[in-house]
C-alpha cells in the first residue's frame, strides 16, 4: 500500500529519490576517498617505532616523512648523530614524493633510497615475494624492490627492465604487502636515488635508534641539543604533527555530511507535505472507517523511509563508483586496479553508516508531515474534497 501510495506522482518520487542519491553519492565519495587518505596517514605510524626521525628544521612532516621540496641535510649528518653516545643506529635516507602531473594530487609513487642492508629499518618484517631479493652492493645494474600495487599496475616481476626519471632499473623483489604506502613504493640503495634525483650526497631523514634503555624522548633532546638546525622527532611528536591536519580533514567530512544530509531532509518532507495534501480524501476515508490516527502516522513515516531507503542504495552504489573515478584520477593507478579493491575504498561499514544514516533522517523528515496527516479535521477534508 505504501508503495502504491508513493509512486502515484512516480514523476516527483523519483525526483526526491533522485536527489537523495545525489547527496548520497556525494557522502560516499567524499567520505571513502577522504577516509581512505586519512588511513594511509594513520597507517605511518607503525614505521619507525621507538626510534626518532631527525629532519631539518622547518621541513614539513607527516607523521614520519619529509615531504616537498624543503629540508635537505647534508649526508655527514647522519655521522655525527651516529656518534652521540645514545645512538645504537643512524641510517640516513631520502625520501622522493612523485608526483606524475597536474591533475594528480597524490604521488603515483615513493622512491626511499636507502644505505646498502638496512632495508629492514623501513620495511621491517615484509617480505618479498617468491624469487625476489633485495639490491646488492657488488651487482653492476641499479637494482630496485617496488611494491606490489606498482607491480601489479605495470605487470612487474623479479627481472623486469623498467625506467625512472631516466635511468634503466632492474626488479629484484616485490614487496608482499597489503601496506598502501610500501605497495607504491621504490625502494633502492641511497646513492642510486641520490644521483637520480639530483641530491648529490644529501639525504632528508635519518632513523636513530636508541641504545637499550634509552627513552626515545631523551635521545631527542640530546641530538637537538648538541646538533643545530635539526629537529629530533619522537614517536609522540610525530603522530601529533599529523593529528591537526586529520581533524581538519574529518571536521570538513562531517559539515558536507551533515549539509547534505539537511537538504535531503528537505526533499523528503517537501514531497511528503505535497503527498499529504493531495490524498485528503484517503486519510479521511480511512478516520471515517475508524482507521487509528497511529495507522496514518507509521504509513506517512514508511513511505518517507522507503524513499530514503531506495536513494540511499542508489547514492551507495554511484557513490562507490564516484569515489573509485576520483582515486584513479588523483593517483594515476587503472580504474581496472581499484575495483578489485572496492571494499578497501568504500568499506562496508560505512556503506551501512550511510544507509541507516540516510534512513533515519528521512523517517525523521516524515514526522512533521505524518502529523499533520494524523490531525486533519475529517470533515473539512470531506467537505472540501466531496
Amino acid at each position: 500500500m505504501c508503495l502504491r501510495n508513493l509512486f502515484r506522482r512516480r514523476t516527483r518520487t523519483f525526483l526526491c529519490i533522485l536527489a537523495i542519491a545525489l547527496a548520497t553519492m556525494s557522502i560516499v565519495a567524499i567520505g571513502a576517498t577522504t577516509s581512505r587518505y586519512i588511513c594511509i596517514i594513520k597507517e605511518m605510524h607503525i614505521y619507525f617505532r621507538g626510534k626518532v626521525v631527525v629532519v631539518s628544521k622547518g621541513a614539513i612532516v607527516i607523521e614520519a616523512f619529509p615531504i616537498g621540496g624543503f629540508g635537505s641535510l647534508p649526508q655527514s649528518m647522519a655521522e655525527k648523530v651516529q656518534k652521540i653516545d645514545e645512538v645504537e643506529n643512524a641510517v640516513p635516507m631520502l625520501f622522493i614524493y612523485n608526483i606524475g602531473g597536474t591533475l594528480e594530487a597524490f604521488p603515483k609513487n615513493f622512491t626511499i633510497g636507502i644505505p646498502y642492508g638496512n632495508w629492514q629499518v623501513l620495511v621491517g618484517p615484509t617480505p618479498l615475494k617468491l624469487g625476489g631479493h633485495w639490491p646488492s652492493a657488488g651487482s653492476s645494474e641499479n637494482e630496485v624492490v617496488v611494491g606490489s600495487s606498482l607491480a601489479d599496475q605495470h605487470n612487474l616481476t623479479a627481472g623486469t627492465k623498467i625506467t625512472v626519471n631516466g635511468y634503466n632499473l632492474k626488479v629484484t623483489g616485490v614487496l608482499d604487502t597489503s601496506s598502501a604506502f610500501l605497495s607504491r613504493s621504490i625502494i633502492t640503495s641511497l646513492d642510486l636515488v641520490q644521483e637520480m634525483y639530483g641530491y648529490h650526497m644529501l639525504i632528508n631523514m635519518i632513523v636513530a635508534e636508541p641504545m637499550k634503555g634509552v627513552e626515545g624522548e631523551e635521545l631527542a633532546n640530546k641530538i637537538e641539543a648538541e646538533i643545530e638546525n635539526i629537529e629530533a622527532l619522537t614517536e609522540e611528536e610525530r603522530i601529533d604533527l599529523a593529528q591537526p591536519l586529520i581533524s581538519d580533514i574529518e571536521t570538513w567530512v562531517l559539515g558536507i555530511r551533515t549539509l547534505l544530509f539537511i537538504l535531503s531532509m528537505i526533499f523528503v518532507t517537501t514531497v511528503a507535505m505535497m503527498n499529504i495534501s493531495e490524498r485528503r480524501r484517503d486519510f479521511a476515508t480511512l478516520d471515517a472507517i475508524g482507521a487509528p490516527k497511529s495507522f496514518v502516522f507509521k504509513m506517512v513515516i514508511t513511505e518517507t523511509g522507503l524513499m530514503g531507503l531506495l536513494g540511499s542504495i542508489a547514492g551507495i552504489l554511484l557513490g562507490s563508483v564516484a569515489a573509485i573515478l576520483v582515486a584513479s584520477l588523483y593517483t594515476g593507478i587503472p580504474i581496472s586496479l581499484f575495483f578489485l579493491s572496492i571494499f578497501d575504498i568504500t568499506p562496508p561499514l560505512l556503506m551501512l553508516e550511510i544507509l541507516v544514516s540516510t534512513v533515519t533522517v528521512s523517517c525523521i523528515a516524515g514526522v512533521i508531515p505524518s502529523i499533520a496527516a494524523a490531525r486533519m479535521n475529517i470533515t473539512e477534508a470531506l467537505r472540501a474534497e466531496y
